[in-house]
């Protein structure tokens, strides 16, 4: 890693683009997305998200901003220490390093051995270094080595660099050391801290602890396309889906099945005998993404009511959000089909028609067809299927 690289990152964060840090480095757009990617790369962390035309730091890279601003003064500081100014595009991190353990040991050939270097190889990489920022930084005499005042300066900016660097690295070493340990389990989303899934689950958090305390459990809640997608490119480890059918490449087993139900307003008028197709024709419909489980769901019960005709009349409000769909029911008028003991507990609850026992919510463990996540799934399907 060289200070240039580290310097256009933290020009890149600053600026909120790749185009805009290499125009006030002078520096190609290219070399500064290598940049980036280079340092993603050896910090293992993303450290931009993009937002329109404009780059966003991540949280991640929001928390690691004071050190890159450090080594970014440091090295513009190294840099006018000699007539040339270029040090920050020619020097290493490993050679400032090496030039600090010579400063601090006074010689080249004890540096050289703790270095496990040759001290041939040393001296040529010194006066690199020397060359590069463009001033004496060390005296050579028969005693040793010592520093010239500019070699001063060096020292500690080197070992301010050196120190903000680590920082970011062990930060990240210990990023990556709970991430590789940690299990992550992508879920739907729960209706509500009432629902059965959202007291499924905050067990679920305590009883892993329990059973894998050196394996954290980090849980996060989408719809099931996106669930499957993120378990296909590793984003996930497992997921639980609101459905029975999942793509062959995986494997999975049913938790259970929850009752569907037509919910309405509180003070809703229910036909007797149930008309369905009346109340659909009636009140406006809040229905969730298609990406979800339970609007596939939805979408069968409506075929299966209604003819063509009088589907493409229905007022259907599309929300990717169970509590919102949970309000217009309650508040302003809507239906909506919801598992019927997930809403039961809301007091008072909504008006709820059982819909035909075809009409269920599946809920699945699923993973990837290999031997450590099937373990994990079996630890987790015992828990989950707890009384």
């Amino acid at each position: 890693m060289d200070l240039s690289t580290l310097c256009l990152v933290h020009s890149i964060l600053e600026e909120r683009g790749i185009r805009r840090a290499a125009a006030v480095a002078g520096r190609p757009a290219s070399s500064a997305s290598a940049a980036l990617r280079r340092v993603e790369a050896v910090l293992s962390v993303p450290l931009v998200r993009r937002d329109g035309q404009t780059l966003v730091p991540t949280l991640e890279a929001e928390a690691r901003l004071p050190r890159f601003a450090d080594i970014a003064r440091a090295a513009e500081a190294l840099a006018t220490l000699g007539k040339g100014g270029q040090a920050r595009a020619t020097v290493s991190l490993a050679a400032l390093a090496r030039f600090a353990a010579v400063a601090r040991a006074g010689s080249i050939n004890a540096a050289a051995k703790s270095l496990g270097l040759g001290q041939p190889q040393l001296t040529r990489q010194l006066s690199h270094l020397e060359a590069a920022i463009g001033c004496k930084m060390l005296d050579r005499s028969a005693t040793g080595i010592s520093c010239t005042p500019a070699g001063l300066e060096a020292l500690a900016l080197a070992e301010q660099i050196g120190s903000a660097w680590e920082l970011l690295f062990a930060a990240s070493a210990e990023r990556f050391r709970r991430s590789a340990a940690t299990w992550r389990l992508g879920t739907i989303i729960p209706f509500g801290h009432e629902s059965e899934i959202a007291a499924m689950l905050a067990g679920l958090a305590v009883e892993w602890r329990a059973a894998r305390p050196r394996q954290p459990l980090f849980l996060s809640s989408t719809t099931a396309d996106e669930l499957v997608s993120g378990l296909k490119n590793r984003r996930f480890d497992l997921i639980l889906l609101d459905t029975d059918r999942y793509p062959s490449e995986f494997e999975g087993k049913l938790i259970g099945r929850s009752q569907l139900a037509l919910a309405g307003p509180r003070r809703m008028e229910a036909p007797e005998p149930q008309d369905f197709p009346a109340l659909l024709r009636r009140y406006p419909i809040a229905v969730p993404s298609p990406r979800s489980g339970l609007r596939q769901m939805t979408d069968r019960f409506l075929e299966a009511t209604l003819s063509a005709a009088e589907r493409a009349r229905l007022t259907l409000v599309e929300v990717d959000s169970i509590p919102v769909i949970i309000n217009l029911v309650l508040d302003h008028g809507h239906l909506s089909v919801l598992p019927e003991h997930s809403v039961a507990n809301i007091n008072p609850p909504p008006t709820l028609l059982p819909l035909d026992a075809a009409y269920q919510q599946s809920l699945s463990l699923v993973w990837p067809r290999d031997a450590l996540s099937r373990q994990a799934a079996e630890t987790m399907f015992a828990l989950l299927s707890r009384p």
